[in-house]
């Protein structure tokens, strides 16, 4: 009698059915197990074995025959550990063969009997709803698990639990939900005294999730000015909290199994590698990168020349796309990535051109190579690009009694924006200004007076590609959002492309 125990193995956040069949017959006694296992696999009989011994189990000496289907497809994980385990109890008629089959099994063993966490629950519970069975994972992963929707989730916390379950002497309550309520504490704008140009630029990029580059010397806030959007930016709505905690379970990040209410922000090191920045990994088992982890909210580079220049270039898909798709010679994993790309560079690598107290000494040439490390195509995939200049150094008098605006007061009015494009873009799949496009940024974006000759002048004068054409289009857009108006007109034009340093 063959036994078939369901499990999984993930080709990113989506699951593909593993068949886990198991054969005791008569013969030499071993363990074997075949289906193109990796080494944490095959490492599996020793756990199992373990796991037996320390509830008063020996595995029955014949030989056991552990096969992975389908046997063509690369399994990776220590995830495979209970399934096999229950595959072998259930063919020893000590867990029950048909219950079992209505469940996805996936947890690691200890050698003492206890099942451990393993990465990627929520969305293999999420992929066992779709297939009409319920889960069973270790009891630390069930809080995790009861965020699918699942309602049949098993999630004990050794194996002798979940042999007492079937038993009937033990009853396994269904796992609680639960959600982070660790207070964020966000940086404040009102700690910025002065940039009021820059922080209207920020309100404009988080309104309509607009792609921002801010450059100029060094000390002059662009970092602080960055790490403060995040304060401003409205709450996630459930389906994107669960977006971002699915990619936060297959990487590892999902805290104590509870889904974070806080839009993720991602600062990456400019020494980021390109499978750390795009993601990667060995097989199938490719760990979503900076560019995944940040959807639905920011990534901040700083230091962007000092990106390699491959990395950078590799922002160019996702960031059109909302999606990255990383292909391997076996497979095509694909994560969504829909970021808010905000950066922030120096305008040469001394960092003081056109400074008015200190002077670049290799000006131009320093300027040209240190500008000439980010690509024309990705520089044009920023919506908005400003120069943040220096606060007067011998007169900071001038903005010592300025009261600066809360990030309260900001997100606000950042909130009310956001709302307008809820409402006017609800049924077109897309929820703010840096995504329109096609018919839709002409019949929302196009000015109603004579704001398209000003827009067209300044194409002919500067060589705007169609993108950035296009781009200034939706930054208008936003702006008049923000003051509440249903068209665009020709002011906000002017604005955006103000905003919009041709020099760039």
């Amino acid at each position: 009698m063959i036994v078939h125990i369901a499990s999984l193995t993930f080709s990113g956040v989506d699951i593909i059915d593993v068949d886990i069949q198991v054969q005791i017959s008569h013969g030499i006694p071993a363990f074997t197990i075949v289906g193109l296992a990796d080494k944490t696999i095959a490492e599996s009989r020793e756990r199992v074995r373990a796991c037996l011994s320390s509830i008063g189990l020996a595995l029955p000496a014949k030989k056991i025959l552990i096969n992975l289907a389908p046997a063509d497809l690369v399994k990776e994980g220590s995830h495979f550990d209970l399934a096999i385990a229950c595959g072998i109890l259930a063919s020893m008629n000590i867990l029950p063969r048909e219950e079992l089959q209505d469940y996805l099994i996936i947890g690691e063993l200890s050698l003492d009997g206890a099942i451990l966490p393993v990465h990627g629950v929520l969305p293999a519970c999420i992929g066992a709803l779709e297939r009409d069975k319920g889960l069973i994972c270790s009891k630390q992963n069930g809080t995790e698990a009861a965020w699918s929707g699942n309602s049949n989730i098993l999630a004990p916390g050794n194996l002798i639990e979940l042999v007492n379950h079937f038993k009937g002497s033990q009853v396994l309550v269904t796992p609680e939900l639960k959600l982070d309520s660790s207070d964020t504490h966000y940086l404040d704008f009102k700690d910025i005294r002065g940039q009021k140009t820059a922080k209207r630029v920020l309100e404009i990029a988080a309104s309509g999730g607009h792609n921002l580059l801010m450059f100029g010397a060094p000390g002059t806030g662009k970092s602080m000015l960055a790490q403060r959007i995040a304060g401003i930016l409205p709450p996630m709505s459930p389906r994107e909290i669960l977006e971002s905690s699915i990619i936060s379970s297959i990487s590892g990040k999902l805290e104590n199994g509870a889904l974070s209410k806080t839009r993720p922000f991602r600062a990456a090191h400019h020494s980021c590698s390109m499978a750390a920045m795009v993601g990667g990994g060995i097989g199938k088992k490719v760990k979503p990168g900076e560019i995944s982890l940040a959807h639905n909210g920011v990534l901040f580079l700083d230091e962007l020349p000092e990106f390699p220049s491959n990395v950078i270039d590799a922002l160019r898909q996702p960031i059109e796309t909302g999606e990255i798709l990383i292909a391997r010679s076996n497979s095509h994993i694909r994560y969504q990535a829909n970021f808010q790309l905000v950066a922030a560079m120096n305008p040469c690598k001394c960092g003081y051109l056109n400074d008015p107290y200190k002077s670049c000494a290799k000006a131009p040439k320093c300027s040209s190579d240190y500008q000439m490390r980010i690509s024309g195509p990705i520089m044009d995939r920023f919506d908005l690009r400003i120069e943040v200049a220096n606060i007067d150094a011998y007169n900071y008098q001038s903005v010592e009694n300025v009261v600066a605006e809360s990030s309260e007061e900001i997100a606000k009015r950042v909130a009310d924006a956001r709302a307008i494009q809820a409402k006017r873009y609800e049924g077109y799949n897309i929820k703010t200004n840096n995504r329109l496009d096609g018919e839709l940024l002409i019949a929302y974006a196009v000015p109603v007076d004579d704001g398209v000759a000003l827009l067209n002048e300044a194409a002919n004068k500067f060589r705007l590609s169609m993108r950035s054409y296009n781009r200034i289009l939706r930054v208008a857009r936003t702006i008049a959002d923000l003051q509440d108006s249903k068209n665009v007109y020709k002011i906000h034009i002017a604005e955006a492309l103000n905003y919009r340093n041709m020099n760039m």
